[in-house]
């Protein structure tokens, strides 16, 4: 058996393990700091193609390596996880689809560049990037402080932190401002995310405030993370802003959102001192400028998240 077949068949056989929770399509190997949309068909992808107009940018091409230009690829880990960030409309079996796909093939195009994509949990993508084995990496990844120590970013879209209860919950009704809000809760998020972190930082809010702590549950699938809060094992979800939003539009999910707790830059992923980083860069301004940018943040309904101009490592949002 080839390695095509193996991974379609292994792919296969893990949508298969969902089928009984819930008919969907929206399923990914990792998370995108976000949760997939179980227990709801996932939407259809769009039909326009903005990228379909974009064409290579000598100028902005001439800024990657010689031998990047020569070899004419890049390869990408991406995280497959929910809409809108990036998901398989049509199964794992077919090309993913969303508006971290569209992205990165826009900025490809105008590099002059093919992509090589490999499907990667979304906790596994950053190390992998010191390793060589990813030239940079996909995946909702929020710009932090932590991060920018061994990894380098080139922002594309502003996104950040939120929060989602099942509907009809009783425990938390209105935005969560504070940590305080969540004490003597289970909270569920995806691992290695930056959700996951900024629990783990604040978890002595609670004690502080002579309150029951929060527990903290993490999951590497998106599935998991939402079957969890059907089932009432955890009573709220921490993920994506743009994520939970479209999960809450699902009327199948049962879900509510409950607000923007936390913005953060989210760019691409590269390995700290990569030489692509202003090659991306100029991409995405290029892709601003001449609208492609806008109009895929429109395809995809998150144009309120749109940034002005790509940075290479902002610092982190206070």
């Amino acid at each position: 058996m080839n390695i095509r077949t193996l991974r379609t068949r292994l792919r296969s056989a893990a949508v298969l393990a969902l089928l009984p929770l819930a008919a969907l399509t929206a399923c990914g190997s990792g998370d995108t700091d976000g949760t997939a949309t179980v227990g709801a068909q996932a939407s259809p992808a769009p039909t326009d193609d903005p990228v379909a107009a974009v064409r290579t940018v000598d100028s902005v091409a001439a800024l990657l390596p010689a031998d990047v230009r020569k070899a004419g690829a890049l390869r990408v880990g991406s995280s497959i996880g929910f809409p809108p960030g990036a998901y398989y409309p049509n199964g794992t079996d077919k090309a993913p689809a969303g508006q971290d796909i569209d992205l990165a093939d826009a900025v490809a195009k105008v590099l002059g560049v093919e992509l090589e994509r490999q499907d990667a949990s979304f906790e596994t993508i950053l190390p992998a990037l010191g390793s060589g084995k990813y030239d940079f990496g996909t995946g909702n990844f929020g710009v932090t402080s932590e991060r920018l120590k061994t990894i380098d970013f080139v922002t594309y879209i502003n996104d950040g932190q939120g929060f989602a209860v099942k509907k009809g919950n009783t425990e938390l009704r209105s935005k969560v401002t504070d940590l305080t809000q969540l004490c003597g809760l289970t909270i569920g998020t995806g691992a290695g995310t930056t959700f996951e972190a900024t629990l783990a930082a604040q978890k002595g809010v609670c004690a502080k405030a002579g309150e029951k702590p929060y527990d903290v549950k993490v999951y590497s699938e998106n599935a998991a993370t939402l079957t969890a809060l059907q089932q009432g094992r955890i009573d709220v979800i921490m993920s994506t802003i743009n994520g939970l939003r479209y999960q809450a539009a699902q009327p199948a999910s049962q879900t509510t959102f409950l607000g923007e707790f936390h913005r953060l830059d989210v760019g691409f992923a590269f390995k700290k001192g990569s030489p692509l980083t202003k090659a991306f860069q100029a991409a995405v301004n290029e892709l601003i400028k001449d609208g492609t940018y806008a109009r895929i943040l429109k395809k995809w309904g998150t144009s309120p998240s749109a940034i002005e101009t790509s940075r290479i490592n902002p610092p982190e949002h206070t």
